[in-house]
């Protein structure tokens, strides 16, 4: 699913520090900008393309323009940099032989290197300076170029590469399945889908995702509804809930006080 970044016409990308709270917000998408990720705290995990990576403090991710990626899962307490360059701006900064791999769409390697504490730390500080300077578009354009090249020069210097893995094609059909769910689909619906029996296809999800596809959906359905609430009445909380697939209000309640670590009138309460 491509996605249209709303990146301001005077400035050349965007600097974002991200905490996610446990819950990616983010559909398996891509789009027409370069991004870099560095991990900050906390562990997730990333589908990209075909392959899983585990990401934990000091990990860094390249995702091209044709590269579809979605963050499966996050610690309560992941942070993370997001920085995102747009085309014009990396083909007029990447003219050396070194950082033209930047200028591809869909490389046939992966980029995911795991960084030093220095390396980290340093890129955090030029990462700060990048996103204070967001009212300055000039100096933010410098920025973004200088931190581009920068993880880019951290990323060739690296040598330790986190864990990865094949995703099998039916994971990768189940998890498409589960992000778009329009109405509920039996576990025997999604198998019959992904190709392979209920109980081979829960048994390879769970080893390659880390979670059972009832967990995985229930992240899904909660993401929808923090999409789709708005007000803090508790008609409007249900609707929301039985609109984000939920079958009842007492399985939603469970479900986003076991993923939230709070109820949902406390997090409405926390939000105002």
């Amino acid at each position: 699913m491509k996605e249209i970044l709303r990146i301001p016409a005077e400035l050349d990308g965007g600097a974002w520090h991200m905490q996610l709270s446990g819950v990616p917000r983010r559909h398996i998408h891509r789009h027409d900008e370069l991004e870099v990720n560095l991990v900050l705290r906390g562990r997730g995990k990333y589908l990209l393309a075909d392959r899983t990576y585990e990401l934990s403090r000091c990990t860094q991710i390249w995702l091209f323009p044709e590269q579809n990626h979605v963050l499966l899962e996050t610690s309560p307490d992941f942070e993370m940099w997001v920085l995102v360059f747009k085309p014009a701006m990396v083909q007029r900064a990447c003219t050396t032989d070194t950082a033209r791999p930047l200028l591809e769409l869909n490389p046939a390697t992966s980029y995911c290197k795991q960084l030093t504490e220095e390396q980290t730390r340093r890129l955090h500080s030029l990462f700060q300076e990048v996103q204070h300077a967001l009212t300055d578009p000039a100096r933010h354009n410098a920025g973004l170029a200088y931190a581009m090249l920068s993880a880019w020069a951290a990323q060739l210097a690296a040598d330790k590469i986190p864990g990865s893995a094949n995703v099998h094609p039916a994971v990768e059909r189940a998890v498409r399945l589960l992000r778009f769910e329009d109405t509920p689909l039996s576990l025997e619906d999604i198998a019959r889908h992904a190709g392979l029996s209920p109980a081979r296809l829960s048994r390879v999800f769970q080893e390659q995702t880390g979670q059972s596809i009832t967990d995985f959906r229930n992240r899904q359905r909660l993401e929808r509804y923090l999409t789709l609430t708005a007000g803090g009445d508790r008609k409007k909380m249900i609707q929301a809930a039985l609109d984000a697939g939920f079958g009842s209000y007492p399985q939603f309640h469970r479900v986003f006080k076991k993923l939230m670590g709070c109820s949902p009138q406390q997090h409405r309460r926390r939000a105002l």
